[in-house]
C-alpha cells in the first residue's frame, strides 16, 4: 500500500502549475467563444446608458506603459458601470491620420517627395492598419473587454464620410469661414502639428531686452530720449514686430537713467534694473497701462512704427511688462493683432527660413536670424 493512499486529501481539477503562456490564450479563446462582452451588455439592456469615449491612440508603433495605463483604467471604469447596472458599451478607436504615421514611414526610408500623393497615402494606410492589428492584439492580452470587432478607425471610409457630413452641416449653419490662424509647425517635417503632438522640453534660449524709441506719447509721456523696453526669448521674430502689449491694469514707471528715460512695469522695475545694470536710476513718472494704449514707438531696426496696445495676457512673471508682439508668430500675438486689425506678417517659409519679404534675411534659418538680430540690436 502506498502512503499517499492512506491520506484523506481533497482533490482538485485545478492544474498545479500556472503555465500562463498557454493558459492566457485559452482564457482569451474562451471569452471570445462565449461572447463575454456581448453577454455583459445583454444583462443591462434597457437600463441607463453610460458611454466612455475612447480617445484614440496613434497607430504608430507598439504599445507602451502609457497605453496600458490608459486602456486598463478605462476598462475598470466601464466594468464598474456595468456591474452597477448601467448599459456601458466600450468601443475602442485609433487615430490613423497625421504626422506620427508619416514619421514612422520616414524612419523606414520612405521619402514622400519621391512619389505621388496617392502612393504615399496608400503606404501610410497600410502601415497604420498593420499597427492597429498589433495594438489590438496587445490590448486584448491586457484583458480589456471591448467591442473589438467594431472599432472606430479614422481612416475608415464610413468614418471619413461622416466627418464630411458633419463638416457640411457646420458649413450650412455658418460656422465655417476662411481666415488665418496660428498653428504649430514642424520645419523638419514640413507639416502642421496638433496640440497632442507637441512635446515640451526645457531648452536654453537667447533672451534680450530691446529699447523701442517712443514717437508718440499721446501728450502723457514725453517722447524725447524715451524708450519702451521689451524682453523676448525669440529675437528672430523682431523683424515681424507690429506692436507692444501692455496690461491696462498695471502701473508703468518712466525711469531716468543718465540722459535717457525708459518705460517698464513698476512691479518689475527692481528686477529689470538689476538684470540690465541700472545702478543709479530715478522714477520720474508713473503711468497706468490703460493710458498708454495707442502710443507709438519706432521699430529698433526697420523704418516702421510699433503700436502700443492692451493685452490681458501680459503678466508680471518675467520680462518688463511690455510684450513684443508679432501677430504672425504667436497665438496671443495673433489674437490681440486681430482685435486691433494689425498686419499678420509671417515672413518664414515651410523650411523655417526667412522669405524675400525681408530681403536682407532671405534664405536664413530662423535660429541663425536669432544671432543676427542680437548683433544688430547691440
Amino acid at each position: 500500500m502506498r502512503i499517499k493512499d492512506t491520506l484523506n486529501l481533497g482533490k482538485t481539477k485545478f492544474k498545479m502549475r500556472g503555465n500562463l503562456p498557454v493558459r492566457e490564450s485559452e482564457w482569451q479563446k474562451q471569452w471570445r467563444e462565449n461572447k463575454l462582452y456581448e453577454q455583459r451588455l445583454k444583462l443591462n439592456e434597457g437600463k441607463p446608458r453610460f458611454d466612455l469615449h475612447d480617445g484614440p491612440p496613434f497607430a504608430n508603433g507598439n504599445i507602451h506603459m502609457g497605453h496600458a495605463l490608459n486602456k486598463i483604467s478605462k476598462d475598470i471604469i466601464v466594468r464598474y458601470k456595468n456591474m452597477n447596472g448601467y448599459y456601458a458599451p466600450y468601443v475602442p478607436g485609433w487615430d490613423t491620420h497625421g504626422l506620427p504615421v508619416e514619421q514612422q514611414l520616414a524612419k523606414k526610408g520612405v521619402d514622400r517627395k519621391t512619389m505621388d500623393r496617392a502612393k504615399y497615402r496608400e503606404l501610410c494606410r497600410q502601415y497604420a492598419e498593420e499597427q492597429v492589428e498589433k495594438q489590438m492584439t496587445d490590448f486584448k492580452r491586457l484583458g480589456v473587454m471591448a467591442d473589438w470587432d467594431n472599432p472606430y478607425i479614422t481612416l475608415q471610409h464610413d468614418f471619413e464620410a461622416q466627418e464630411i457630413r458633419v463638416f457640411g452641416e457646420m458649413f450650412k449653419k455658418g460656422y465655417i469661414y476662411k481666415g488665418k490662424k496660428p498653428v504649430y509647425w514642424s520645419w523638419s517635417s514640413e507639416s502642421t502639428l496638433a496640440e497632442a503632438e507637441v512635446e515640451y522640453k526645457d531648452v536654453e534660449a537667447n533672451s534680450i531686452f530691446v529699447a523701442f524709441p517712443v514717437t508718440d506719447g499721446k501728450g502723457i509721456i514725453d517722447p524725447k530720449d524715451t524708450y519702451f523696453v521689451i524682453w523676448t526669448t525669440t529675437p528672430w521674430t523682431i523683424p515681424a514686430n507690429e506692436a507692444i502689449c501692455v496690461n491696462p491694469k498695471f502701473d508703468y514707471s518712466v525711469v531716468q537713467v543718465g540722459d535717457k528715460r525708459y518705460v517698464v512695469a513698476s512691479g518689475l522695475l527692481d528686477k529689470v534694473a538689476e538684470e540690465i545694470g541700472w545702478d543709479d536710476y530715478k522714477v520720474v513718472q508713473t503711468v497706468r497701462g490703460a493710458e498708454m494704449e495707442y502710443m507709438k514707438a519706432k521699430h529698433p531696426i526697420y523704418d516702421k512704427e510699433s503700436l502700443v496696445i492692451e493685452g490681458f495676457h501680459v503678466t508680471l512673471d518675467d520680462g518688463t511688462g511690455l510684450v513684443h508682439t508679432a501677430p504672425g508668430f504667436g497665438e496671443d500675438d495673433f489674437n490681440v493683432g486681430q482685435k486691433c486689425k494689425l498686419p499678420i506678417f509671417s515672413p518664414v517659409d515651410a523650411h523655417g527660413c526667412y522669405t524675400d519679404e525681408v530681403p536682407e534675411l532671405k534664405g536664413m534659418f530662423y535660429q541663425d536670424v536669432d544671432k543676427l538680430m542680437i548683433e544688430k540690436l547691440k
